[in-house]
């Protein structure tokens, strides 16, 4: 889905998002309020630029209105693969974005991530998966690494990871995938404004992302370390 479309889906006409090349800005009315909006379009390549420019706006919103929720609309291809990129310090870039959206959190501003298009590697653990509670498109793509990538990465064979992802979410891409580990809420279909309205409704500070995966099935054990670890 386009983001113009999106837009109109969630806001009607009562929104004042802008473009610029592959950031997104602006705010929305909704329901009384106003919404901070922020993100990325065109499957956006994250680059030192992109990151830092996304910070600031959410340090502007911190600065300028304490307290407004910040919506978060996703669509990368992940980190910018690129040397200049790599020589400036693109993982501290993205870093700092993460950092500005957990301290927006902390200061009391609600935070929701909606992957609408397509969320790949550091751009989405980087924005999304830092948020209160991401969602996502039905028809949103979801992946952190290819098999193949995993393959090189974990010494193990494809064919191997490509059976494990079968019956292991955490070895398999796509959006369903991310639910059911509990790294997407939900995902929303039909009136998309109401599914806003119940996003923001339910969304809480506590990070459940751990529990939803083993109520899903789907991340059997993080819960029950993250309760041995408290308990010890």
């Amino acid at each position: 889905m386009q983001w113009q479309d999106l837009a109109r889906a969630l806001f009607g006409e009562d929104h004042r998002i802008r473009q610029q090349g592959e950031l997104l800005a602006g705010e929305a009315d909704f329901d009384g309020g106003t919404l901070a909006v922020v993100g990325t379009t065109g499957h956006a390549p994250i680059g030192v630029a992109l990151a830092l420019a996304q910070a600031r706006v959410v340090l502007d919103t911190l600065r300028d209105h304490p307290g407004r929720t910040l919506l978060l609309l996703i669509d990368t291809q992940g980190q910018q693969l690129r040397r200049q990129d790599e020589m400036l310090g693109i993982n501290r870039a993205m870093a700092h974005l993460g950092c500005c959206i957990d301290l927006a959190r902390r200061r009391g501003h609600r935070v929701l991530g909606l992957v609408y298009d397509q969320a790949l590697s550091g751009g989405f653990i980087t924005s999304g998966l830092v948020a209160d509670a991401c969602d996502a498109l039905p028809e949103a793509e979801i992946r952190v690494m290819r098999i193949p990538a995993m393959a090189r990465v974990t010494k193990l064979p494809e064919d191997l990871l490509t059976q494990l992802s079968q019956s292991n979410p955490v070895f398999a891409p796509g959006v369903a995938n991310y639910v059911a580990m509990g790294g997407v809420r939900a995902l929303w279909q039909g009136d998309l404004r109401a599914a806003l309205a119940e996003a923001l409704a339910s969304a809480s500070p506590q990070d459940l992302r751990a529990r939803d995966g083993a109520a899903r099935g789907g991340r059997r054990l993080a819960q029950s370390v993250i309760e041995q670890v408290l308990a010890a």
